[in-house]
């Protein structure tokens, strides 16, 4: 069984699965118990053997992001950065809104050849 899940990464969030009640059987109305019943006693999960309440193992899973990912994930939070920062020069200065107007316009140009050139090479392929 596994009790909990962590994860080291700040890119992935693992929230509990705990309802807003306490799902378990009480063991004081269950103290002989049949062999196979199961049980929550406290925080342990416990079967019973025909003779006592054993408890369970459990283990504690850890999630994380690949190095790769993280990469990523940083590459993504620093580029948007940047952008925010060039979008906010751009409401207080016309130079910095007439070039980034520009990038913008020359950028969506090559992105039309870049697929164009693309498409005819694959279509040669």
């Amino acid at each position: 069984m596994i009790r909990s899940i962590t994860s080291n990464s700040p890119w992935v969030t693992v929230s509990n699965g705990y309802g807003t009640g306490s799902m378990y059987i009480d063991s004081h109305k269950v103290q002989q118990g049949i062999a196979g019943q199961v049980r929550f006693n406290g925080s342990d999960f416990q079967v019973n053997d025909g003779n006592s309440w054993t408890n369970l193992p459990s283990s504690y899973a850890t999630v994380e992001t690949s190095m790769q990912a993280q990469d990523a994930f940083q590459w993504v939070v620093k580029k948007m950065s940047q952008e925010r920062e060039v979008e906010e020069l751009a409401k207080s200065s016309q130079a910095v809104a007439s070039a980034l107007e520009e990038y913008r316009a020359v950028m969506a140009i090559a992105e039309e050849r870049l697929n164009i050139v693309v498409a005819l090479v694959k279509e040669q392929a």
